[in-house]
């Protein structure tokens, strides 16, 4: 359940109570795609960083190791030791941006494995199936993940397609946790909207599934080819359609400064990859701005990835010593630079709670946005 507490404009601060625990939001999930953090780091790291949900990935899972096998394991919370909440995405946006051959049909979507090219089918059932195997907190609706831009006939016939893959989601996901035998038989289901980059479908859309009282919706189908000022401009369009009680997720988002201006609009919580993949390149969030651990001028540098910074990496090396790792390519190099980047995004959003808290988020925000976005 959603407990809206305070609201500065647009932006909302509340929690969200589930059968895992309470999440404080605005907040970041943390992405563990095939059960954990890329750069070596386990769910029992995660608490180090402050980390409330934890993200993964019903495609991946699927194929490797398998959701029967997790499900013999007692699930995503047995299988990774990670006790709090986890969402699991459908697996649509993989299937589509991932699989080279694929065939979307009423039924769903036929489609070669990225790894060894077998087919596989999937839809609105099989991903619920999937994911109440792997029995996570919260189950994500199939849905069609279009390009931007779409061509709007395309994209209305597409939208209408996931409204009626909800609608057996939701048929499906109410038969799975009345089994005896189901591991988390209050799993929650969360719809997406949809409608490319079209105000009318996107509107027309979150009207439709509105409808069916949720536990929470997502904002699909942005940050994959459009401009930041249309992500925004979308966000701002839906945010009066957007159902009040219930938290709102905007799906694959984004850097520091994509979440500062998404909580100014009403999102609730969001995922992203770019802390742990720009981490593993060498580059370093801070609150001056982001640093490239790969370039020279760190050599001697005996100075902390970020002065004041509490996080595992911070508090006890520097970044003479990172800048080393990386160049040598030592996984340890990666695995702290991970933990300091998902420790920055997490504490950058208790901060903004905290400035929720205090009535002063725009001013927050004006002292911010420019600096995390900046280039050291």
């Amino acid at each position: 359940m959603y407990t809206l507490l305070k609201k500065e404009g647009a932006a909302r601060r509340g929690t969200y109570s589930t059968p895992h625990g309470t999440i404080q939001m605005p907040a970041f999930m943390n992405v563990a795609t095939a059960g954990a953090i890329k750069g070596a780091v386990s769910a029992l790291d995660l608490k180090e960083v402050h980390c409330q949900v934890q993200l993964c990935n019903t495609y991946h899972l699927h194929l490797r190791p398998g959701d029967q096998q997790v499900r013999k394991l007692g699930g995503l919370h047995q299988f990774t030791q990670w006790q709090g909440p986890i969402l699991t995405d459908s697996g649509g946006f993989q299937v589509f941006s991932l699989a080279k051959l694929r065939n979307i049909k009423e039924e769903g979507v036929t489609f070669a494995s990225h790894i060894d090219g077998h087919k596989i089918f999937m839809g609105p059932e099989e991903s619920m199936q999937i994911q109440s195997h792997l029995g996570s907190t919260i189950a994500m609706a199939f849905d069609e993940c279009m390009q931007n831009p779409a061509e709007y006939d395309y994209a209305k016939h597409s939208v209408a397609r996931t409204t009626r893959w909800l609608y057996r989601c939701k048929t499906e996901m109410n038969r799975l946790n009345a089994l005896p035998n189901t591991i988390n038989p209050q799993q929650l289901l969360w719809g997406i909207n949809q409608g490319s980059v079209y105000d009318d479908l996107r509107i027309e859309h979150m009207k439709q599934i509105a409808e069916l009282d949720l536990p929470g919706y997502a904002i699909g189908g942005l940050a994959v080819g459009e401009s930041a000022d249309v992500m925004y401009h979308i966000l701002e369009v839906l945010n009066p359609y957007l159902p009040k009680d219930k938290p709102r997720y905007l799906m694959g988002v984004g850097t520091p400064a994509n979440i500062l201006e998404g909580v100014r609009r009403g999102v609730d919580i969001f995922d992203c990859v770019m802390p742990t993949r720009n981490a593993r390149h060498g580059h370093a969030f801070t609150t001056e701005g982001i640093r490239n651990l790969m370039n020279a001028k760190y050599e001697l540098d005996e100075h902390p990835l970020e002065d004041g910074c509490q996080c595992p990496a911070c508090q006890h090396f520097t970044r003479a010593y990172i800048h080393h790792l990386l160049k040598a390519g030592e996984m340890l190099g990666m695995r702290l630079m991970v933990l300091h980047n998902l420790y920055f995004y997490n504490t950058l959003l208790e901060k903004i709670r905290t400035a929720l808290d205090n009535g002063c988020f725009e001013q927050f925000y004006r002292e911010n946005i420019e600096a995390v976005s900046t280039r050291i």
